[in-house]
């Protein structure tokens, strides 16, 4: 069930866990992210996130910003050696070398696609509408079979560092499906 914040509107509990949830829970999670620039940084914060609290990332994506050149993937691309050395120095972003490495490798990867791929592949993988809202964070899946199929597609094209939860977190943050509680202002 939603709690009600300072200002009485309801929310999914983990919105309210942290001051810094409450402008991401409202604003951004659940919103549909198109183009894809926006869906790398978001694949990219998602895997960075992996094996760390959300709130670590959220903490930090402005240094991440400015570390991968706002994720334009055509940028980031051309980063070479000096630029992973940089990276792994930065103490604005998570210092993870196999992070790092898949970010770089998934973005000369991505800038060889044609200009929607990305959306495109990541849309397809949108549930159908219709499906029961939440309750509780207990009838939120952390894996579903579309995540599953979205993080087969994307290996299978050679997107690293991108596995079923990782692809689940993806499709909740950018509006594939709305994981708000149904008591959820936000829903």
């Amino acid at each position: 069930m939603s709690i009600a914040g300072p200002d009485g509107r309801l929310r999914c509990p983990w919105g309210l866990s942290a001051e810094d949830y409450v402008a991401y829970h409202d604003e951004e999670w659940g919103k549909p992210v198109r183009g894809d620039d926006a869906l790398f940084e978001r694949l990219c914060l998602e895997a960075f996130q992996s094996g760390l609290s959300w709130i670590t990332i959220l903490r930090r994506r402005e240094g991440f910003r400015k570390a991968f050149e706002g994720f334009r993937i055509a940028e980031v691309a051309r980063f070479g050696e000096p630029d992973r050395e940089r990276l792994l120095a930065d103490e604005g972003i998570i210092r993870n070398r196999a992070k790092i490495d898949a970010t770089l490798a998934n973005a000369k990867l991505l800038a060889t696609w044609a200009p929607g791929d990305l959306d495109a592949l990541i849309w397809s993988h949108a549930p159908e509408p219709g499906r029961p809202a939440p309750r509780t964070l207990a009838d939120v899946p952390a894996v579903t079979p579309e995540s599953t199929a979205l993080s087969k597609a994307l290996k299978k094209q050679g997107v690293r560092f991108v596995g079923p939860t990782t692809a689940y977190a993806l499709m909740q943050a950018c509006g594939l499906v709305n994981d708000h509680l149904e008591d959820c202002a936000m829903r």
